[in-house]
């Protein structure tokens, strides 16, 4: 049975790695305890934590023989594999600053973040699910027929490095890269590692924001070695698990929660270059996968394959993927599941509960409590004063995980003179420490004066059983300013009309949060997605306003 006797708010301290939270100091702590176990696998490429070291020290020592130092910008566009983790250990080990890039960038987007970065070094995949990146590039850098890339359009840009095939006289293969390395001895290596410091600034990471341009959030190593050694006592992570995360390592999740969180455990990542439940459920099988990570919709299109009962998954024991769990450890009321509230500024979760275990029933619908060394603060936002326990505000938070400044804003813009980062996340702490999400401050709802809280309304729509999605927001109204509309994904095969869910949601709220506009959906492939898996609620929003449009 799950856990159901986690510790209290308060209870567990801060747990630092026992050495200088560094990238180097760390990779020579995982080599030492687990060289030959297994760190990353995908298809039939096995990586141990030996070879990362091997592999990280052979880019490591190429980057330092094109220049690369501590506080370069070197850009990394590939997907989850053995080489982005060794490109990635190679940033941190010699000191330069890696900005974290989204593989699913179209060239907009790409050319945004090159130039707001200001990468001077790229490191990145020819081609990847019919992403043609050479191409894209080509499109926005205008480079000139020289390696040494000198262009107005980014002109720091200087070189691009390419794993796979490579026809473009700009760029250069990996391979170049290494073959330069060579001349670099080990103690010129350990000579750059021995100068980085916790203080550091190592990655920059991009939210995926669906209302502006990204923001850059710039971390250092002290705090990504340390995040992820602190929230392992959270969870169950031990020496030889095997982990299927879908979470892209180009966003904190999959890179603090399942890079680094394996580093420490001495746990092996097993890559898939895509999602496609048959084939996933294989590789969990032939792989003996004991931990599954990924958003709650692939759960459901795993266990509908019809291959779901045809495979042995009895090697799954905990994550986030709770349909695959063996029954014992599963916790049908996901208002009881353990949750978390974090953000890419504060490096993921920054209140967090025992995963895997029970919430009590008094603190239902509850995500934990704060992490050990990070502070909170629920503020009114009209007064700027503490709300009372209990009361419902804006959350701002700081601490060791929080990043050091947003890239190229000011640091009297992006937080409170006494350090304060505000979130825009709504929710309050009840008298016993447990913290409550209740949605984002930009949410809510102005509807004839009243201010109404989506997510409330969302939790009542997800209650019945046909339902698995809800997602409510505001559309405009010439008289109310804005009515409440609500999207609502039913299960497969389930139906539901959506008067019976206005009923429903009547008999539970107040009159005037009841949506007034439901739009039932028998798929979430009807609603608008970001890349990372979360809703875009902008999209949602725009939705359901030209829908709702006609009617009073």
């Amino acid at each position: 049975m799950p856990n159901t006797a986690e510790p209290g708010p308060g209870t567990q301290p801060v747990e630092f790695p026992p050495f200088e939270p560094t990238v180097p100091q760390m990779l020579r702590a995982a080599v030492a305890a687990h060289g030959p176990r297994e760190l990353g696998v995908l298809d039939d490429r096995r990586m141990t934590f030996a070879d990362a070291e091997a592999a990280s020290a052979a880019i490591a020592k190429g980057l330092l023989a094109i220049g690369v130092g501590k506080g370069t910008r070197v850009g990394l566009l590939a997907p989850n594999s053995p080489d982005w983790v060794a490109a990635w250990l190679a940033i941190g080990r010699i000191g330069a600053i890696g900005v974290l890039a989204n593989t699913y960038y179209k060239s907009r987007e790409l050319d945004w973040v090159l130039r707001h970065a200001d990468v001077e070094v790229l490191l990145t995949v020819s081609r990847f699910l019919g992403h043609d990146y050479l191409a894209r590039l080509e499109e926005v850098v205008s480079p000139g027929q020289d390696p040494a890339i000198a262009s107005p359009s980014h002109p720091l840009l200087r070189s691009v490095w390419v794993w796979g095939q490579c026809d473009a006289l700009w760029a250069a293969p990996m391979d170049d890269l290494l073959a330069a390395g060579e001349a670099v001895s080990d103690e010129a290596l350990a000579a750059a590692e021995a100068q980085v410091r916790p203080a550091d600034e190592f990655t920059v990471v991009y939210t995926s924001g669906s209302t502006s341009s990204p923001k850059g959030a710039v971390h250092t190593q002290g705090a990504v070695v340390c995040h992820a050694h602190n929230l392992w006592q959270f969870r169950d992570l031990e020496a030889g698990d095997r982990i299927y995360s879908a979470m892209p390592m180009f966003w904190v999740g999959g890179m603090v929660m399942s890079l680094v969180g394996s580093i420490y455990a001495g746990a092996c990542l097993v890559f898939d270059e895509r999602f496609e439940p048959g084939a996933t459920l294989a590789l969990i099988e032939k792989e003996k996968v004991t931990s599954v990570f990924g958003w709650p919709h692939m759960a459901q299109l795993l266990v509908n394959h019809p291959d779901f009962t045809k495979r042995d998954l009895s090697s799954v024991r905990s994550g986030s993927l709770y349909a695959l769990l063996p029954p014992e450890m599963q916790i049908d009321d996901p208002e009881l599941r353990v949750n978390s509230l974090g953000m890419t500024e504060t490096l993921g979760p920054h209140t967090l509960g025992v995963m895997g275990s029970r919430l009590p029933e008094e603190k239902r619908g509850s995500f934990g409590w704060a992490v050990p060394g990070m502070e909170h603060r629920i503020v009114n936002p009209e007064t700027g004063e503490d709300c009372p326990t209990g009361e419902r505000g804006e959350v701002w938070v700081r601490g060791y995980a929080l990043m050091s400044r947003l890239y190229k804003v000011d640091r009297a813009d992006t937080f409170t003179p006494d350090g304060w980062y505000r979130t825009g996340d709504s929710g309050y702490f009840d008298a016993d420490g447990y913290f409550y999400f209740t949605g984002r401050m930009g949410d809510l709802i102005k509807s004839s004066g009243m201010n109404i809280a989506p997510r409330e309304i969302e939790l009542v729509l997800e209650e019945p059983d046909e339902v698995t999605h809800a997602f409510v927001c505001g559309v405009p109204h010439p008289d109310r300013l804005e009515d409440v509309a609500a999207a609502v994904v039913l299960r497969p095969g389930q139906t539901l009309t959506a008067e019976e869910l206005r009923k429903y949601v009547a008999e539970r709220v107040a009159s005037y949060k009841v949506p007034r506009h439901i739009a039932v959906y028998n798929t979430p492939d009807h609603l608008p997605w970001l890349d990372s898996g979360k809703i875009n609620l902008t999209g949602v929003k725009t939705l359901l306003a030209e829908r709702f449009a006609d009617d009073p």
